[in-house]
């Protein structure tokens, strides 16, 4: 696998074969230390590592930057930065912010050897007309930065659509509805013609997810429960979001923290016995 090296450091994890892929994304799904959208899921781990690799992204950069969002994959701003100014038909990117106020714009100039630079603008003014001013989160908190992120996205993927492979930035992913995120990139509204039929549901009442795997957590008396149990999160998850009753995020991290927790308590009272049993005297053989 390709990977980018930082002052010619070499990543200790090096993936060869697609058997030691496979036991990184388990070994790395079940660890707790990557983003909550990874967390006992192995094949998520995969594909995202896999990603990375097609971009120059070591392992563990793959799953620190690239986000899936809606259900697609894109990269955070500053990896993508990272990826166009590690490839070799980089020139130069320069971002400015020019006016104040209502009259800010963030600018982006793209510069590739041998062509013409590409520059992209966005402004407060695009930022209402997208209905994203008004937003709560990072455009609230963050606003330069969500406009020089916007700017950045749009003049990198025009510049170096090759080296990008047509991912987008996250930030920028996370502001589309799931329904309009091909629209976004394309330009072009597709035409739904299926006829959509007139439910009347009555309202379910809301599933406590987390008592139902703290009850199934408390049963569990080794980690192959609770490995059990985390394919079976996973498999809900999907469930739910298929059936239009998405879980929220909130719910999804405090059960994986408890799956978490169980598994590595289990894990320590599995070693205490062991250490225990070891030091235990053996009785002579009466003769």
């Amino acid at each position: 696998m390709n990977a980018l090296t930082v002052q010619g450091h070499t990543p200790a994890i090096q993936i060869t074969s697609f058997d030691q892929l496979l036991q990184f994304a388990d070994i790395a799904s079940r660890s707790g230390m990557v983003p909550s959208a990874y967390n006992g899921k192995p094949q998520a781990v995969l594909i995202a590592v896999q990603m990375g690799s097609e971009l120059g992204l070591a392992p563990m950069q793959s799953l620190q930057n690239i986000a899936v969002i809606n259900g697609r994959p894109s990269v955070w701003g500053d990896a993508l930065l990272g990826l166009v100014k590690a490839s070799a038909v980089c020139d130069d990117v320069v971002e400015t912010m020019e006016g104040e106020g209502d009259a800010l714009t963030a600018i982006c100039v793209a510069k590739r050897k041998g062509k013409s630079p590409v520059e992209a603008r966005f402004s407060v003014e695009d930022a209402k007309a997208a209905g994203l001013w008004s937003k709560q989160g990072p455009w609230k908190q963050y606003p330069k930065r969500m406009l020089q992120m916007r700017a950045r996205g749009f003049a990198l993927r025009d510049a170096f659509p090759d080296v990008l492979r047509g991912l987008i930035t996250a930030e920028e992913a996370g502001d589309i509805p799931q329904d309009d995120f091909r629209n976004s990139v394309s330009g072009q509204r597709p035409i739904d013609v299926t006829p959509q039929p007139r439910r009347v549901e009555q309202e379910r009442p809301a599933v406590d997810y987390i008592a139902i795997f703290d009850a199934r957590l408390t049963s569990c008396r080794d980690t192959a429960c609770v490995d059990a149990l985390w394919k079976k999160w996973s498999e809900t998850i999907d469930k739910a979001a298929d059936a239009g009753r998405p879980i929220d995020q909130g719910t999804i991290e405090h059960v994986q923290g408890m799956m978490a927790e169980r598994s590595s308590a289990l894990q320590r009272a599995a070693q205490q016995r062991a250490e225990e049993m070891s030091e235990a005297p053996v009785e002579e053989p009466v003769a």
